[in-house]
């Protein structure tokens, strides 16, 4: 099998190589695709080394699946190349996610769905995934009537540029500029571009993409996006109102039960989510699980990720994996 990755030398491109050879993927040729600049560069890949090719070249090569990390520009353009060539591209950016004629994938919601004539599959963004990890199966239980989550983004859901920034200002030293207002010992209450109607286009994309992955436009959900000064991971205050009372013991037990989540709720121990426990690891978590007291039927809790790997990296190769175990490439 050959496989594409467009994007190799980004951040999230880097993560999906070192997903891809931790799950034992089954590539046969892996086909390393960047900008032009990178072009030639060497990528080192289970032990061989490949070279960098333009994604002209990687078209023309007929790779069987393609993974994209590489900007919407970029997707727009090359994913229906691809897609001619009988390329499945599974793309990471917010290009095709709202397309309603292409899917959008976690895995353990939805994969369901897909199809040997999916040719372009969207990946949906860092913060949905996690969320949509916990709200499906007590959607599922309970009915969900509103959600309010307000985002604690890490800079790396930015790129380089931005990590560059936050090391920079931390050690004191002038460099480029990712975002307009210092990031070290601050919070940006702004992720992405706002919009028209004063929200972000990351507050929309969870809004949008999570009725569409848990196909219930019924459900109303508001958000609030922000950037913290933390290296890697996303962390979430959700409140959630259900159409159903629950059982807080039913529910610890729901989320438990839920493959790809890991419940961490022990107050007692102060044991909870947090970023700098979920580096590196391909579960969501959740805790800090607790009775809105102020409003009936209504949950807060806690749900941290790993923005480059399950909210990114690591749900593209398991939408991979699907697309294989089920012969659907």
């Amino acid at each position: 099998m050959k496989v594409a990755l467009v994007g190799a030398t980004g951040l999230v491109g880097c993560e999906m190589l070192k997903v891809l050879e931790e799950r034992n993927f089954p590539i046969e040729e892996l086909i390393p695709v960047a900008s032009e600049n990178s072009v030639g560069k060497k990528i080192s890949f289970k032990g061989k080394e490949y070279s960098v090719i333009t994604i002209e070249e990687a078209v023309k090569r007929k790779p069987a699946i393609a993974l994209f990390s590489a900007g919407s520009t970029v997707s727009l353009m090359y994913a229906p190349k691809f897609a001619e060539a009988r390329t499945t591209v599974i793309d990471n950016s917010s290009a095709w996610r709202m397309h309603p004629e292409k899917k959008l994938i976690v895995p353990e919601i939805n994969g369901q769905v897909l199809m040997v004539t999916d040719k372009i599959i969207a990946n949906p963004n860092c913060s949905t995934i996690q969320l949509v990890m916990v709200l499906n199966p007590l959607h599922k239980k309970y009915q969900i009537k509103r959600i309010v989550v307000s985002t604690y983004q890490s800079v790396s859901g930015t790129g380089k540029a931005a990590v560059n920034q936050l090391m920079n200002e931390r050690n004191n030293v002038k460099g480029e500029m990712a975002y307009p207002y210092r990031i070290d010992l601050n919070c940006l209450p702004q992720v992405d571009v706002f919009l028209d109607n004063d929200y972000t286009k990351e507050e929309m994309k969870m809004v949008n993409e999570t009725k569409k992955i848990m196909m219930d436009n019924s459900i109303a959900l508001t958000a609030t996006c922000v950037r913290v000064p933390v290296m890697g991971g996303h962390s979430q205050a959700v409140n959630i109102t259900f159409e159903k009372d629950f059982d807080l013991t039913e529910v610890r037990k729901i989320l438990s039960n839920t493959s790809g989540v890991t419940v961490q709720d022990d107050i007692a121990n102060k044991i909870y989510p947090m970023p700098v426990n979920a580096h590196g690891k391909d579960d969501v978590f959740v805790g800090r699980i607790r009775r809105d007291e102020s409003l009936a039927s209504s949950l807060n809790c806690w749900i941290v990720s790993d923005n480059l790997r399950k909210g990114a990296a690591t749900n593209t190769v398991q939408i991979a994996e699907y697309l294989v175990d089920h012969k659907l490439v």
